[in-house]
């Protein structure tokens, strides 16, 4: 069975952009780079707070980024970062229009 696309959408309520970027530069490889498995990622302001949306090449490439990176490092606590977790929306993705 070939993997298909898998999408993660986190709200953080009362999230800013200052606590985006403070975690953003802590679980990801570097300015203007995607870990490895992710095929893309959006953030920005919504109402209530800020919204992060990244596809994954498939759900075992999100589990290993999130489950090796992403966890470990913000259950360490990011100084600056979102103080709480997010609330979660996973999107098994039928298409992806580039």
């Amino acid at each position: 069975m070939e993997a298909t696309p898998y999408g993660v959408v986190h709200f953080f309520p009362g999230g800013t952009k200052d606590q985006y970027e403070a975690s953003i530069a802590v679980t990801h490889p570097g300015e203007g780079r995607l870990p490895d498995g992710q095929i893309f990622h959006a953030g920005g302001a919504s109402a209530g707070g800020w919204t992060i949306i990244g596809v994954h090449e498939s759900k075992e490439s999100w589990e290993k980024f999130r489950d090796s990176i992403l966890l470990p490092r913000m259950q360490q606590g990011i100084e600056g970062g979102f103080a709480s977790p997010p609330e979660e929306t996973v999107i098994d993705l039928y298409k992806i229009i580039r």
